[in-house]
């Protein structure tokens, strides 16, 4: 009988055992599902690419509307450096925002549109440079410059939008290309 009680006890804590390791897969697995999941909507809305600077974004409670909003920043202050927003840069903004995903009716795309119809305030882009400092202070040389070069690509071709006079000339004017050189500099400012 004490055989049976003691083979009932063990057999109980054995299933108790398994039942714990299995939830406990079940857990990891959810999280590393939501894990995914997070950083497939990050890269769809923000345009990187680089896995590392994905995870870093999800692993500080980023959404990806906030993301959306962030990556934009630099694209809106080019738009913007020389006092007004060219048609084509307005259509290189958007046509760069519906592939990255974000849609008219989501809040990123509403925040765009009114940084499209008024400069946003100066704030913004002190609030984004502080972001993108403290972001490449965490990040490895290599996520760091992929970051980087993200941003500052969708930025230069956002300025390169307008073109020079009749396609002669810089494509680039001289307000956007401080700007450009202003936020590159955020970049530089990280302590790896």
């Amino acid at each position: 009988m004490s055989d049976e009680l003691f083979g009932d006890r063990r057999k109980a804590m054995e299933d108790a055992f398994f039942a714990k390791q299995t939830e406990k897969l079940k857990h990891e697995l959810r999280q590393k599902q939501e894990g995914q999941a997070k950083r497939e909507a990050l890269a769809a809305v923000s345009g990187i690419g680089d896995e590392r600077v994905l995870d870093h974004l999800a692993s500080q409670g980023l959404q990806a509307e906030t993301v959306a909003a962030l990556s934009l920043v630099p694209l809106v202050e080019v738009a913007w450096a020389d006092g007004s927003i060219d048609a084509k840069e307005r259509a290189a903004i958007l046509s760069g925002v519906r592939q990255q995903g974000i849609t008219p009716s989501s809040p990123a795309h509403q925040l765009l549109e009114a940084w499209l119809s008024n400069p946003p305030d100066p704030k913004v882009l002190a609030t984004w440079k502080e972001y993108v400092t403290a972001l490449c202070s965490s990040l490895d040389t290599d996520a760091r410059g992929a970051l980087q070069r993200d941003l500052l690509d969708r930025a230069r071709r956002v300025a390169e939008a307008a073109g020079g006079f009749l396609g002669l000339g810089s494509k680039v004017s001289p307000a956007e290309e401080k700007m450009l050189r202003d936020l590159e500099q955020a970049f530089g400012r990280a302590k790896p």
